[in-house]
């Protein structure tokens, strides 16, 4: 009789988690280790090709880097300004080119620190933002380009 509420208990339990957002199912997205990983490697195999020496930064949705690669030859300075984009994409709720057009026009609040040109995303999973992936060292486009890249490699939207 005991074991028997017990195991009731268990699988109330078990299936309540789903309600509290305490397990992790099917259909419930946030930004893993492996596809921040993944993001990374192609976002560089895209700067090798072009020849671009960049930082490359992905980071969770309260802007807490998972994966950060300097590639040799980028620059210290760049590191800085990877996990500026971050930052003003996640505070700004858009990409950063988006942030410096909104701005431009006097549509948005300057953010302190806010980088207002390319190469900064959300990365979004079925629809909802999960994290940031910014690069920095090369011209804003291709920073971008990179970027890109990274997020088509684990099937994020921008």
């Amino acid at each position: 009789m005991i074991e028997i509420r017990i195991l009731s208990s268990v699988a109330l339990l078990v299936l309540s988690l789903p309600l509290l957002g305490l397990a992790c199912v099917e259909g419930q997205q946030h930004l893993t280790y492996e596809q921040a990983s993944i993001a990374v490697d192609a976002a560089e195999a895209e700067a090798q090709r072009n020849g671009w020496n960049l930082t490359i930064l992905v980071a969770d949705s309260d802007g807490v880097p998972i994966q950060l690669r300097r590639m040799e030859g980028a620059s210290a300075r760049s590191y800085e300004v990877a996990m500026a984009k971050v930052r003003t994409a996640l505070v700004a709720g858009m990409h950063t080119a988006n942030y410096g057009q909104a701005l431009a026009a006097g549509q948005t609040d300057t953010i302190p620190d806010g980088i207002p040109f390319d190469g900064g995303y959300l990365v979004r999973l079925e629809s909802r933002v999960v994290g940031a992936m910014s690069a920095s060292g090369a011209r804003g486009s291709e920073d971008a380009q990179a970027v890109l890249a990274g997020l088509a490699a684990i099937g994020a939207r921008p």
